[in-house]
Formats: structure tokens, sequence, C-alpha cells
């Protein structure tokens, strides 16, 4: 363990992107103990620049903006792993029983994976955060998403596995008596997961970043504190015009890191865990 992270902090991406991240996670975990109900109004003075007393500043709305910034990346973190996490499931279940099975059910799976890559994902999404919008929460939000964010990674999963079973190990397996779930976690994981791990990444992006829009269009529960309802907030209240640009920064730089950290984690995880470019670059 200890060999792969130093090999892995060798890669400058993956050591600030960890760093990055561990402050972000510490920051989420600070949440824990604030002094504030984030979804109170005037519980600070409104307006107020950066200081020791208020680090990060006041909004128009009464609130400790470094607290209310704790929730709002703990809780879009949460959206993000749940969303992440389960459209994984679905993408490596489907891309990997199309993939080995093929025929009538890999044809079947595929049309369904096909029509949501062709739907006009965007607007369905909105139409059905307008449905739910008054019971929208966290986990509800993160299942909306999960449910649209599987397709293409199945496919690509799809075609990595249609390459392995055309190897020469695959059927040596099948002929020394290997069961398919033995097959796939022996012989097919090793190679996916790579794959898997970087969509399971870029995915939490595609999250972050689709929050940050349904709230910025007022589709999510807006007292709950997130990156997306903290922008929402700020330009509500015409932070850019009246010059409170501590309240309007503070969540578009907590995006951009999270967005870098997240890309940055996923190219040099991919790159190490894929045995021809770690041989390349750290010589093992």
């Amino acid at each position: 363990m200890m060999r792969v992270l130093k090999d892995l902090f060798e890669d400058y991406r993956f050591t600030i992107s960890f760093s990055i991240l561990g402050i972000l996670l510490i920051l989420a975990i600070l949440s824990l103990f604030s002094p504030y109900d984030p979804t109170l109004w005037g519980t600070v003075p409104r307006d107020l620049k950066p200081s020791w007393t208020y680090l990060l500043g006041t909004n128009s709305k009464g609130q400790d903006i470094f607290w209310q910034a704790t929730f709002a990346i703990r809780n879009s973190l949460i959206i993000a792993v749940i969303a992440a996490s389960l459209s994984r499931v679905i993408a490596v279940l489907v891309g990997m029983v199309a993939g080995y099975k093929g025929g009538v059910t890999g044809t079947v799976l595929m049309f369904l994976s096909d029509v949501f890559l062709v739907i006009p994902l965007f607007l369905i999404i909105v139409m059905l955060a307008m449905l739910v919008r008054e019971k929208m929460t966290l986990v509800t939000l993160g299942l909306l998403l999960a449910v649209f964010g599987w397709a293409w990674d199945a496919r690509v999963i799809r075609s990595q596995i249609l390459s392995l079973r055309e190897r020469g190990f695959t059927q040596t397996a099948i002929l020394s008596g290997t069961g398919t779930v033995r097959l796939v976690l022996n012989e097919y994981m090793p190679f996916t997961t790579p794959l898997i791990f970087s969509t399971l990444i870029n995915n939490m992006a595609w999250v972050v970043g689709l929050e940050i829009t349904l709230a910025f269009l007022g589709l999510v529960n807006m007292e709950i504190p997130t990156l997306g309802t903290m922008l929402q907030w700020a330009i509500s209240y015409q932070a850019i015009l009246l010059g409170y640009w501590w309240w309007i920064l503070t969540p578009i730089v907590l995006s951009i890191l999270l967005f870098v950290a997240l890309y940055w984690l996923s190219v040099s995880i991919s790159e190490y865990l894929d045995p021809r470019t770690r041989i390349q670059r750290v010589g093992v």
C-alpha cells in the first residue's frame, strides 16, 4: 500500500488533486461543528467583508459564508457520491452483461442504453426535477441523476468486454470450467477497474456541474446549501453589482477547485492502474 501511494504521489496531478480534495473534505467535516443552522437567516450581521471574526464574510441573508460553504461542499459531495456510485453499478452490470452474453440480451441492453443517449437528457432531468421539486432532497437528487448517468459508460465498458472476450485467456478459462462470475471477477475486473474508476470520478464532476445548473434554474430545494444554491442566492441578491465579491467568489472558487481535483485525480489514478502506462511512468 505504501509503495502504491509513493508511486502515485510522484505524479504532481495526484499530489495536487489529493491535497485539494483533502482540504475540501476537512471543510465538509467542519460542517458537523457549525455554530449556526444553515437554513436560518439573520444569525449574523449582514454583508460584512471577510475578517478574523467572519473568515469569508457574511451575506445579505445574514449568514456566515464560511460555515455555509462547509455545508455546501458536504452536500454537493453527498449528491455526487450517491449518483456516481449507483450509476456505476448500473453501467458495470449493463456493460458487462451486454458485452459477455451478447445476442438478444446484449442487443436489448444496448438499445436501452442508446435510448438514454439520444433523448434530450437535460430537458428530461429538468422536467422530472420540476415534478419533484417540492420533495427534493439530497438523496432524491442523487437518485434522479444516477438514473441518467450510466448509459455512455455502459457502452464503453461493453466495448472493453467485447475485446477481452476474444482474447485467449477467456477461451482457456471457459475450457477449464471457470464460471462466469469468477471469470469476470478474476480476469476482466483487473482490466476494467481503471475505466470504472475513471468514469466514477468523471461522473461525480458531471453530477456536481448538473446540480449547479439545476440550482441556477431554481429546480432544487434552495434551503439546502450546496455549491449551486450558494451561487444562485449570490446571483439573486445582485452580489456582483453590489460588490460583494466574497459572496459570489466563494462558490465559484470552490467549484473550480473541485472540478480540477476530480479531473486530475481521475487521470492520475487511471494511468497508474493501467499496467502499460505505469511501466512507462514509474518503471515497475
